[in-house]
């Protein structure tokens, strides 16, 4: 079995890693068609990417993660598997998805953001959730999302935020920890990503 299939129109660097084998029940990792992946990316087994995928330099894809179209993986960011990530998201250099976490449809994801799925890091033997991110969701440079905590469709998690607890939809959510405030006219309306 090859380690890996791709769809028509990739180019794909000679340093990339496709189909890194996650185990003995590793299975195969499927690329959709026109992808553009940079040096040093590594890809697990047991990915399906769809069409359009892009990534920066040495961006990870860990294994049981699900990407739809149109998506973006920056430079150094990682995706730590057993996640599902929506169509049209662009997650920018640096970001950290951890497992267990669910990204919907038009999202973007600034530099630097943190995504969290452990609520009591090697305190207390937990079940990791991460969070989840809504259609249309927003989220500023180096804000952090804590575990299992939802972020409602089209809103704005501004940079820098700490996210401790729920965001309604069409929310601003702002400083640390974040309240919430109402969405300025600037912000609402589709992200176009």
């Amino acid at each position: 079995m090859n380690l890996y299939v791709t769809g028509t129109n990739c180019e794909i660097d000679d340093d990339v890693t496709l189909g890194y084998s996650a185990g003995e029940d590793s299975r195969q990792t499927i690329v959709g068609d026109d992808a553009r992946i940079r040096s040093g990316t590594i890809v697990y087994s047991d990915v399906t990417i769809g069409d359009g995928f892009v990534t920066g330099h040495d961006a990870l894809v860990r294994e049981d993660t699900r990407i739809g179209d149109n998506v973006v993986v920056g430079t150094n960011t990682v995706i730590d598997g057993t996640s599902t990530i929506g169509s049209n998201v662009s997650l920018q250099t640096r970001v950290y998805v951890p497992t267990h976490t669910h990204i919907g449809d038009d999202v973007f994801v600034g530099p630097g953001a943190v995504l969290t799925n452990d609520p009591y890091p090697v305190r207390q033997d937990v079940e990791m959730t991460g969070p989840t991110l809504e259609d249309g969701v927003s989220v500023g440079g180096n804000a952090t999302i804590l575990p299992d905590v939802t972020v409602g469709e089209n809103a704005f998690v501004a940079a820098g935020a700490t996210v401790t607890e729920d965001v309604p939809a069409e929310t601003l959510a702002v400083g640390t920890p974040a309240e919430h405030r109402p969405l300025p006219a600037k912000l609402q309306g589709a992200n176009s990503i």
